[in-house]
């Protein structure tokens, strides 16, 4: 590390601990917003760039598209003067921070789409100015940061460690957890060089209330963030295929887990549902699984809990049918009062939502369907715009069954309980149900 490195570094990290950087953050969306909120609240000026004009204006508006981030908050940040919202990225000149917060999808093929990591980085690249901090939150696979963003930048003239700085640093937020936020969930980072790596853990230090947690290079961190979403799919996937052996053995699965829980060592008690989503479980490990291809790796045991979480909606509907046949229906063309849309309760986010699946399934057997979600007034299945309906007495009488496929909190599961003829619970939702219809996955 030359005199000059040191002295720029010194800079930078004097005016991150003073609170005198601007900071950017591109995608404002369930990485980008909260970690914009809790700058903001941390007492920086924070501009918020996102492509979608729809957002920005909302944001502008004081409104939040978030539904665990009140709008109350945006509105405290935009009359503190201290945020500003835009989809004009030559304000990037203005800002001595970039955070990189965009989608990171997969292909139709499985594979990594890191487009907009690539086009965030080349707008960085025309705009930011020099001793400038960069960090990469997206979640990727190992060796995005050194091989595609480094490259990218520097043949904009920058010499990264030396005039710009970057890191990457995984994203921990979690929708709809109220125990853990940004602020007090551990940040892990790697920087390319080690002034990249002193300036953004200072960064993260002056921003988050808990632990930074130092890696030795972006690959360590960039495979970390991996680690943890392929760790919760496969025992998500473990449980899911237990449940499967459960039903056949006429056990209860719930009541196993209850009872493997007691160990007070050497478990840890994952769910069974009817499949995973949002953005990172059913995402991240084919990162992770590509990334193992491309070293000649064949990653059989993350193939293997894909299969089995991605047969879980069939599994659900096939379920669903036995319970009907029970009270002599079919299937096809019942009336199905659905719970849920979102991947997870008391979010509006149904991205890779098995529950979407599921829906497609039921109406490929030509069921009426009534679909309940407070969080979610329309979505899609292949292309075709659902809407969702108010819970009633009449809804729930009428219905053939009930299917509960999100567990969210603001339900009249008393009014279910009370009203339906037929209730099959994926989410174990409600301890309560007295119903004698009532079946849990």
């Amino acid at each position: 590390m030359t005199i000059e490195t040191t002295s720029l570094s010194k800079a930078l990290s004097k005016k991150i601990h003073t609170k005198k950087a601007t900071i950017g953050v591109i995608g404002l969306g369930y990485v980008g917003l909260p970690f914009a909120v809790e700058m903001v609240q941390s007492g920086f000026q924070v501009i918020g760039f996102d492509k979608n004009q729809d957002k920005i204006m909302q944001l502008q508006n004081g409104h939040s598209y978030i539904a665990d981030l009140p709008k109350e908050n945006i509105q405290q940040m935009l009359k503190s003067n201290q945020f500003e919202p835009t989809n004009d990225f030559s304000k990037l000149s203005q800002v001595d921070v970039v955070m990189i917060c965009v989608p990171t999808p997969t292909t139709a093929e499985g594979t990594p789409d890191i487009s907009y990591i690539k086009e965030a980085t080349h707008t960085i690249g025309q705009y930011i100015k020099t001793n400038g901090l960069v960090i990469l939150e997206s979640t990727t696979y190992p060796g995005t940061t050194e091989e595609i963003v480094q490259p990218i930048l520097e043949n904009y003239g920058f010499v990264i460690g030396q005039n710009l700085f970057l890191a990457y640093s995984p994203e921990r937020v979690d929708p709809g957890n109220i125990n853990f936020s940004v602020s007090n969930t551990p940040k892990v980072v790697g920087g390319i060089t080690a002034a990249c790596l002193e300036v953004s853990k200072i960064f993260y230090e002056t921003v988050i209330h808990t632990n930074v947690c130092p890696v030795s290079s972006p690959r360590v961190a960039e495979m970390e963030k991996l680690l943890e979403n392929t760790f919760r799919q496969i025992n998500i996937a473990l449980v899911n295929e237990l449940s499967q052996i459960c039903y056949k053995m006429d056990i209860d699965i719930w009541e196993v887990i209850h009872a493997a829980s007691t160990k007070p060592y050497g478990f840890m008690p994952f769910t069974p549902g009817p499949g995973v989503g949002g953005h990172c479980i059913p995402v991240d490990p084919k990162y992770l699984l590509w990334a193992g291809q491309q070293h000649g790796i064949s990653a059989t045991l993350i193939e293997a809990a894909d299969k089995v979480n991605d047969s879980m909606p069939h599994f659900v509907v096939n379920r669903l049918e036995n319970y009907l046949r029970l009270q002599s229906k079919e299937l096809c063309k019942a009336n199905i009062v659905v719970i849920g849309v979102t991947y997870k309760p008391n979010i509006n986010d149904s991205r890779e939502s098995p529950a979407l699946r599921v829906i497609q399934q039921l109406l490929d057997n030509q069921c009426q369907l009534k679909i309940i979600d407070p969080f979610i007034e329309t979505f899609s299945v292949e292309q075709a715009l659902v809407k969702t309906d108010l819970l009633t007495v009449e809804i729930i009488q009428q219905a053939d069954a009930v299917l509960i496929l999100t567990n969210h909190s603001d339900i009249d599961y008393s009014l279910i309980d009370q009203q339906a003829s037929l209730i099959f619970d994926t989410r174990n939702t409600h301890f309560l149900f007295k119903n004698k219809n009532y079946y849990k996955l």
